[in-house]
Formats: structure tokens, C-alpha cells, sequence
């Protein structure tokens, strides 16, 4: 979707200038696996419209396969509107009813889109914008499994567009196909109804999640995979922009896992993605490429001059 990101901090109604950028969970994954030198394919709908071509061309530019993405008519892409306090951390609001996607079908879900794919990525916020989502969804989980694709999963809830009711209920039919779990501890907790990493465990592994990881924000992560957690600090950085870190964190993750990092690499790795995203306004200009991840993650400095 469009983001349009204010020129200043504070409350939205006090902004009054604001700079066109682009956003959403996935295509955030998407870009952030693409620079890290991961091949990544997104499959969206977005309206025939000016906005629409300018996301477009920009995930095109990024080299990320778009060969899945229609434009569709009848429908403006959507916008949201970013609210950024002092400290960071904000507020959004959107404007994505009726959205583009909700043209995609479960015909428009093949089996050839899946060819030499190793990991399929979703998130709850594609749940939430159609009763439909789920359906398609559970398509495109299935297939994964039945090609042995490794199936990712962030619930990234969004309690503006459904209840957490809604959002139980569908977590809960795509759990049981879910490898990887990367979620916030509020947003498990939310899920799950429970509270104690004790119970958290016990609530996934009844769906045999393989890696049930916490995100943890400033604190670091924590990964619970064969009966063990494993721990993994933050990295201290001063954050300007809290918004894509998530999604940078899944796309340094699953980068991790593909390259067969042990377990404290994963971590580590993933945070730092994170962290970084942090330190740049937008939802996904601060994603950094490898290098950049290596060197801050190994403490290097770079020179340049």
C-alpha cells in the first residue's frame, strides 16, 4: 500500500505535510529477503491507478518477482496514514476498504506459482481484510505442504480492522500447516489466551509448530525449538521509525534458516535486521542488504570516505 509518512512528530491532526513512501507487511518481507540476495516472489492485486503502478514498479525495481501481481479495476490501492511520536513508536491508520486484494481468488492460486519456492511467508494482516483471505490461504498452505515448502507465518495483528475474536479463529485453522511462528509476546498472548512461556509452549506445540519465536522489540527474541529456548539480546540503537522492524526481523529469520544458521546465529542475525530498520523513517527504506547486517551484527565498523 502507499504510506504516506509525516514530515513531523506528534498527533496526525496537528501534521499537516506528509511524503509519499511504500508499505505493508508483506511487501516489506518481501523487499527485506530480496536484500539480503534472497530470490523473492510476491503475489498481491493493486488497483489500476497511479499509486498502484508506483508500488509496482517499485517492488519490480527492488527484484522482487512480480509476476503474481494484477492490476485490478474498481478498486483504489490502498493508503494508510503513519502517525510517528518522538520516541518512534506510532500509530496508523487506514484506508483499504474496498481493497485490491480482495479480487485475488482461490482459482488465481496455482501450483506453478509454487515451483522452486522453499518458503512460503503469510501474515494476519491478509486475514483480516476478507473472509475470503482465509480460504485462499489455507490453499496456499496446503500446497506448500504437500510440496514440502516450509510454511512462515507472522499473526502481525491488526485490531483496527478485525476483532481478536475473528483473528483466534483464523490464526487457529492455519496454525496446524505453520513451521515457523514469528510473533510478538503481546500478540501470542492475545492469540492464545495464555500468559506464561510455560503455557505459550504448550499452545503451540498442540498445532506442532517447529520454531515458535518471540519478538521482543529493544529486549532481543527468544526461540523455542526441540524442548529448548534459546535467547538472543537486542542490539542498542535509538530508533527514529518502529514500523517494518517486524518484518525486517521475519525476513533476517528466514534468511537464517535457509542459510543454516544454529540457533543463536538465527537470533542474533534477526535482530539485527531489526534494529537496523529502526534507525531509518519509513516502513522499509532502512531494510539493509548483507553487508550491512554482517558488519553491524559483528561489530565492524566501516569506513567510508
Amino acid at each position: 500500500m502507499i504510506t504516506m509518512n509525516p514530515m513531523t512528530t506528534g498527533p496526525l491532526k496537528y501534521v499537516t505535510q506528509f511524503e509519499r513512501r511504500i508499505g505493508g507487511a508483506e511487501m516489506n518481507f518481501a523487499i527485506g529477503c530480496a536484500r539480503l540476495g534472497l530470490n523473492s516472489k510476491w503475489i498481491s492485486r493493486l488497483g489500476k491507478d497511479e499509486f498502484g503502478r508506483v508500488i509496482y514498479n517499485f517492488a519490480r525495481g527492488e527484484g522482487i518477482d512480480v509476476s503474481a501481481v494484477h492490476f485490478v479495476e474498481g478498486a483504489p490501492t490502498s493508503v494508510n496514514f503513519k502517525e510517528i511520536h518522538a520516541s518512534g513508536s506510532g500509530k496508523t491508520y487506514y484506508y483499504r476498504n474496498p481493497s485490491p486484494i480482495e479480487s485475488l481468488t482461490e482459482e488465481d492460486i496455482t501450483e506453478e506459482m509454487f515451483e522452486e519456492i522453499q518458503v512460503v511467508h503469510l501474515t494476519g494482516v491478509y486475514l483480516a481484510l476478507g473472509e475470503q483471505n482465509l480460504i485462499i490461504a489455507k490453499k496456499i498452505v496446503t500446497i506448500a505442504k504437500q510440496k514440502n515448502i516450509i510454511v512462515s507465518f507472522d499473526p502481525n495483528i491488526r485490531l483496527k480492522l478485525w476483532s481478536i475474536e475473528k483473528a483466534r479463529q483464523a490464526y487457529e485453522m492455519i496454525f496446524p500447516d505453520v513451521d515457523i511462528l514469528l510473533t510478538g509476546l503481546d500478540e501470542i498472548q492475545m492469540i492464545s489466551g495464555k500468559h506464561t512461556l510455560e503455557e505459550l509452549v504448550e499452545y503451540t506445540s498442540s498445532f506442532s509448530i517447529r520454531d515458535f519465536v518471540i519478538k521482543d522489540g529493544e529486549k532481543g527474541s527468544k526461540l523455542y525449538r526441540k524442548g529448548n529456548w534459546i535467547e538472543a539480546p537486542g542490539f542498542p540503537v535509538i530508533p527514529v521509525d518502529t514500523v517494518g522492524a517486524g518484518d525486517g526481523f521475519d525476513a533476517g529469520y528466514i534468511y537464517g534458516v535457509l542459510n543454516h544458521f544454529d540457533e543463536e546465529s538465527l537470533l542474533r542475525f534477526a535482530n539485527g535486521v531489526g534494529a537496523l530498520v529502526t534507525t531509518v523513517t519509513g516502513d522499509n527504506e532502512g531494510l539493509p542488504y548483507l553487508e550491512d547486517v554482517e558488519d553491524f551484527v559483528g561489530g565492524r565498523k566501516v569506513v567510508e570516505r
